[in-house]
Formats: structure tokens, sequence, C-alpha cells
């Protein structure tokens, strides 16, 4: 078993476990369910810059990121530094996220966030929106056509974006419909964990110019942003990158304006 399919095996049990306990009608009284959302593909699509800064303490690959910082300090650190939007990691086994930290997030910024989740249930979707988030992740690898129809399509009539990632070609064109906002190239290879961006580049030419290009993963350095532009690319998920350092905002104000320069 992978690491993926552990995580998607404990997942099917969480969100069980959690409809038994919260029923849909209780989210869907939440106060923030009714919430104008913003989008991401529109704020990617108007940027110079294209960055979704991500909040994360932990994940298996890594183990310990960043276990101390603050998600309103960091969200706050992001907004002043001008990113487009903002992804908040909400799995609690293995990366050591919760939708609380959504909550916290969404009370302190405007921009727009992303449930990064390994989603496979509308459930979820249904989470996500009760919690302040704008836009949601569906993985190919772990979902087949009809579940990322029926999962897009759910999101969409809650108005959320929908960004999907594939890992490889056969994924990319078992995914691509009209209820996708973005897609998103994951530069990681799932089974050696080993990073490049040479997928993203490939994958390009095969995704329709009606979707927002993302790049994710392994984006580093300024000059890999800059590699990745004439491909198409407009929007860049950058992780470990930020939240390593000590002040995330801190640090991705200074690659944001290094990009600008």
């Amino acid at each position: 078993m992978t690491i993926l399919d552990k995580i998607i095996a404990d997942k099917y049990k969480e969100v069980a476990l959690k409809k038994s306990i919260i029923p849909i009608s209780q989210l869907e009284s939440s106060v923030l369910f009714n919430r104008e959302t913003s989008s991401l593909a529109k704020a990617l699509r108007e940027s110079d810059t294209g960055i979704i800064a991500e909040f994360k303490r932990r994940s298996p690959s890594k183990s310990v990121i960043n276990q101390s910082a603050s998600v309103q300090d960091v969200a706050k650190g992001y907004e002043n530094a001008g990113v487009c939007g903002m992804s908040v990691l909400t799995d609690g086994k293995y990366f050591g996220g919760s939708l609380d930290d959504i909550l916290l997030a969404r009370a302190s910024v405007q921009f727009p966030i992303l449930r990064k989740e390994f989603i496979v249930d509308e459930y979820q979707i249904i989470e996500a929106k009760a919690h302040g988030a704008d836009v949601i992740l569906l993985i190919a690898a772990v979902l087949t056509r009809d579940e990322i129809k029926t999962l897009s399509e759910t999101a969409k009539s809650l108005n959320l974006d929908v960004l999907l990632e594939v890992h490889n070609l056969e994924e990319l064109q078992k995914s691509i419909m009209p209820s996708l906002d973005m897609l998103g190239v994951n530069n990681r290879n799932l089974k050696t964990f080993e990073v490049s961006t040479a997928i993203s580049k490939e994958l390009s030419t095969h995704i329709p110019n009606d979707f927002v290009k993302v790049s994710e993963s392994g984006i580093s350095s300024v000059k890999a942003i800059k590699d990745l532009k004439p491909f198409g690319y407009q929007g860049f998920l950058i992780g470990e990158n930020f939240m390593k350092t000590e002040n995330p905002g801190e640090s991705a104000l200074a690659f944001i304006e290094e990009l600008r320069s």
C-alpha cells in the first residue's frame, strides 16, 4: 500500500464517522454557508504573480515543517505579501491540519481560501463551504471520472471553485470536463516522491485554455516560475518553501518582490 492508499482508506472511515455525528443540515445552517465566495481562478487570471501560498504544519514525506506558526498570523502575512489565495491543509492524521484552520484563516483575511483535502465524498464539500472555503481540491489519482464529475458539479452548485490535480497524462485525459475551473499538475511523483517541473511542461499542451493552469509542488525559486510561465501557467502552489521559514508571510513577500523585479 502506498501512503496515498493509506490516507484514502483512513479518509473514508473519517468521513463516515463525521457523517454519523454532524448531519448535513447542521453544516448548511452554519453562518458561513451563505457567504458569497471569491474565485481563485479569477484572481489567478488577473494576477501578475499567480502565487497560491500554503499553510501546512507537517507532511508524510517531510514530517514536521512548522508546528509553531499560527494560521491567523500566516494568513495575514500572506495577504500582506499579495498572494492570490491560500491553500489550507485540513487533514489531521497525516498533515496536522483541521477545518478550524480554515475558520481562523477566513476570519483573518479576504482572499480566496482553498480547502486542501483528500475529498472522496460530497459531505466534505459541504463542510468546506460551511467553514468558509472558496475552493476545493480534487485529486484525479484517487477518483474515477464519474466521481470527479459528481464532486465537481456539487462544488459548482455551491459556488465553489474546483482545482483538479493530476500527476500524468492518463489522469488528465480522464478528468477534463466543464465543471472544473483550474487544472493543477503536481510535480511530485506519487510513487517515488521525486519532484520535477518537467511534468508541468510536458502536460501543458494537453490542458485546454478554458482552464487556469496551476503548477504544484517543488516550486522553490523565482526561476522555476519564470521558467513555467511560457508554458501557460498562471498559478503556482508554494507550500513548504514559505512554511519552513520562521515567518512565512515575510518569506512570501520577499519571494513576490523578487518575482516582480
